[in-house]
């Protein structure tokens, strides 16, 4: 097994690849307005560190966000188009998900990312491996109750203090975190999400409604 996991979902662009027993490469930046230039050497960049070709990964693994449109869907076609070009599986996982996994948490807490806009995405666990509902898209001070009390990890965490004052580490996900994630997932036949991305809210960009008549009568 060697997995090739990626994630744009955030301001965290990274790779990293996995043997089905460990991470053996990871590379991560952060940039919030780079994620199609910095992916792909990134990727470049795992697969040298670990000594082999692209042709040598089984399955990609991508993060699905929730995130901002634009960011969000270089990792989801980077993942695709690996998938299609090898001829192997693509899978999804929530990017809140590998931050829980990475926080090694066994209690209940938080995750939050910044979704812009004075918004968090965000989702309760029991535990790093146990998600408790789905991911939502609300303001910090609209969810306060529900979170108090509980600690938190991620960016969006770390930007509103006043609703989550128990904010830890991890800040950024990391492409690592998901790989060991998936690969625990595979050896023991969980599901899987779709590789589809995970939004919560239209796109800033729309459709005019009303169109200028520019042809000829």
């Amino acid at each position: 097994m060697l997995l090739l996991a990626v994630d744009t979902a955030t301001p965290a662009v990274t790779a990293a690849l996995h043997d089905g027993s460990s991470v053996v490469a990871e590379s991560s930046r952060i940039d919030a307005r780079r994620h199609g230039e910095l992916l792909l050497p990134a990727v470049d960049r795992v697969l040298a560190e670990a000594g082999v070709k692209l042709d040598a990964v089984t399955a990609v693994v991508a993060g699905v966000g929730p995130g901002p449109y634009t960011g969000l869907r270089v990792g989801l076609v980077t993942a695709a188009t690996f998938g299609s070009a090898l001829g192997v599986p693509v899978y999804g996982l929530c990017t809140l998900d590998g931050l829980a996994y990475a926080s090694g948490l066994d209690e209940p807490f938080v995750v939050a990312t910044d979704a812009r806009r004075k918004e968090v995405y965000w989702a309760r666990y029991e535990s790093a491996r146990a998600r408790v509902g789905e991911p939502a898209v609300d303001r910090p001070a609209e969810i306060a109750e529900q979170v108090a009390g509980l600690p938190a990890v991620g960016a969006g965490a770390l930007l509103y203090p006043e609703t989550f004052p128990d904010a830890r580490a991890p800040e950024h996900v990391s492409a690592g975190a998901l790989a060991s994630l998936a690969a625990e997932k595979l050896a023991a036949g969980d599901h899987f999400l779709p590789p589809l991305p995970l939004y919560l809210r239209r796109p800033d960009a729309q459709v005019p409604k009303n169109y200028k008549v520019v042809t000829p009568k």
